[in-house]
C-alpha cells in the first residue's frame, strides 16, 4: 500500500483521566518503532518527537466526561471517523480486532508491534496522555495520577476510597471493590 494511516489509542481502560487517539501517515521510515507499551518513557519521547517532526498525524482526545456520557465505544467510533477525514491516506489501519464497522477501515490484533505507522500512532497516543496525566497528578495530588496514569492500581483504588472521585474520574466505570455489599 502507497501510504497508509496506522491508529491506536491510549486510555481505553483507565479509571480516570481521557481515552487518546491517534492517527500516523509516515513520510519516511522512522527506526526504532515497536507498541509504545514495549518502549522506555525516554525513547517514546524521543521518537514522539521523531514522528510529530516527520510524518503527518492528527490526535484526538476524549475527556472524562465525555466518555460517560457516550460510552467509550462511541468515542472509539467518533475518534476513527475524524482520523480518517483529517488524514488522507490509501488506507486505514486500526490497533485491534474491531472495525466497528466503518467502511474504509481494517483492524489487526498486534499491529502496534507489526505496523510501522500504526506504532508510531501508539507512541503519540500514549505520550500525549501520559503528559496530560502527568499534569492531572499536579491538580491533583492526592490520588498520584503520575504514577498509575488513571489505571486501576490498587494504590489509585485506594486514593477514590479515601477521597471519592476527581472531576476527572469516569463515574461510568464500576469498580467492584468500591461498591457496597447488597444487603439481599
Amino acid at each position: 500500500m502507497k501510504n497508509l494511516c496506522g491508529i491506536d489509542e491510549a486510555g481505553r481502560g483507565p479509571l480516570a483521566g481521557p481515552l487518546v487517539m491517534a492517527g500516523v501517515v509516515l513520510y519516511e521510515p522512522i527506526d526504532g518503532l515497536t507498541d509504545s507499551k514495549q518502549l522506555t518513557e525516554k525513547r517514546r519521547e524521543q521518537l514522539y518527537e521523531t514522528i510529530t517532526k516527520d510524518a503527518a498525524y492528527h490526535i484526538v482526545i476524549f475527556d472524562a466526561a465525555v466518555i460517560d456520557e457516550q460510552g467509550i465505544s462511541a468515542c472509539l467510533i467518533c475518534g476513527l471517523k475524524e482520523i480518517m477525514l483529517t488524514l488522507s491516506a490509501d488506507g486505514y489501519l486500526f490497533d485491534g480486532n474491531t472495525t466497528f464497522g466503518i467502511q474504509g477501515l481494517r483492524s489487526q490484533i498486534k499491529a502496534d508491534v507489526d505496523i510501522a505507522e500504526v506504532s508510531a500512532a501508539s507512541i503519540l497516543a500514549k505520550v500525549t496522555r501520559d503528559r496530560i496525566m502527568i499534569e492531572m497528578g499536579k491538580n491533583y495530588p492526592e490520588y498520584g495520577f503520575e504514577k498509575h496514569k488513571g489505571y486501576g492500581t490498587k494504590a489509585h483504588i485506594e486514593a477514590i476510597r479515601k477521597n471519592g472521585y476527581s472531576p476527572i474520574h469516569r463515574k461510568s466505570f464500576r469498580i467492584k471493590s468500591l461498591e457496597q455489599p447488597s444487603l439481599f
